[in-house]
């Protein structure tokens, strides 16, 4: 890579991180500046719009480093990968299927066969005929059928700044697998205002905030690396904001099947130590797959800069 070439893409780096926590934190921290609850109403609203920053920062650094829109990753490169696709599609469902049932084979005390949590949601919404059983089907089948695409726009608008564009940027220093865990960490650190209201865990967990920042961190590095490694070789952000949004979608699923009184570190949502076990392993071996080489080395730095590897 050229010095000067080297230099201007560290800028923009370093430059596309600042913007987007300095945004983002300002947008997360309207919710304490407005006395509101996280989680209800109007916070909602702002959590959601705090999704779309990464995007939006993407496109400010390349207008104020006048790097220009070539690079985007958004194509989705259908041809050739029908089968990436299918299971892309279906497998993050079977991943946080199989995350619930590991958990309460290690946690079995904590499973309510009762379905008391869906029978509380049935009784507070009043509709007649409605029964937990098929509430719970109707859950699923939704979650399975449209959890890819439901979410799809606002994790687009992170993706576009997180595997779009600060991925492709530490490619180009790193190795694949160093790219791969800083990128998720950042995002990780990207919650960290959420973290603190509650977000995932609550606040009333033993080492409040800190255990619960530190494994949104780690949960973020692993499904960061899972999605990561589906865009480097699909050489597009699509697949990641697919994962992302069926994530979003069912996170919380295995809660639903849940005693009161669990710890959220560690499960039984994904985004916990042991809940999301399945998700750690799929990620250690793609980490391994991923190798320890810079695959954006001199040769293709020019090629970054113009198009995802070659290809926009």
């Amino acid at each position: 890579m050229m010095e000067q070439e080297k230099l201007a893409a560290k800028k923009r780096l370093i430059l596309f991180i600042v913007i987007t926590i300095v945004i983002t934190w300002i947008v997360f921290l309207l919710i304490p500046i407005c006395g509101l609850t996280y989680g209800t109403g109007l916070a909602v609203v702002i959590t959601m719009a705090a999704m779309f920053v990464p995007a939006l920062s993407s496109v400010l650094t390349r207008l104020i480093t006048k790097e220009g829109f070539g690079n985007m990753y958004l194509r989705p490169h259908f041809k050739g990968h029908v089968k990436e696709y299918l299971l892309v599609y279906f497998g993050p469902t079977v991943l946080l299927i199989l995350s619930g049932v590991v958990y309460f084979l290690i946690f079995p005390g904590s499973f309510d066969p009762e379905l008391t949590t869906l029978k509380g949601m049935v009784a507070s919404s009043g509709k007649q005929g409605l029964t937990a059983s098929t509430l719970l089907i109707v859950q699923v089948l939704i979650f399975v059928v449209i959890g890819p695409i439901v979410n799809i726009i606002p994790t687009m608008g992170e993706e576009l700044g997180w595997r779009g564009y600060l991925l492709p940027k530490l490619r180009m220093f790193l190795s694949d697998r160093a790219s791969l865990i800083i990128t998720g960490a950042i995002w990780g650190i990207w919650h960290l205002p959420i973290i603190v209201m509650g977000h995932n865990y609550g606040t009333s967990y033993w080492g409040y905030p800190v255990l619960g920042i530190l494994t949104m961190i780690v949960f973020c590095v692993v499904l960061g690396i899972i999605e990561g490694y589906i865009s480097i070789r699909l050489e597009s952000v699509i697949p990641a904001a697919m994962i992302h949004s069926t994530v979003n979608a069912g996170a919380a699923l295995p809660i639903i099947f849940a005693k009161s009184g669990y710890n959220p570190l560690f499960g039984p949502a994904i985004t916990g130590l042991i809940g999301g076990f399945p998700f750690i392993v799929l990620a250690v071996i793609l980490l391994i797959k991923a190798g320890s080489k810079m695959t954006l080395g001199k040769n293709q730095a020019h090629r970054q800069e113009e198009g995802p590897l070659g290809q926009e």
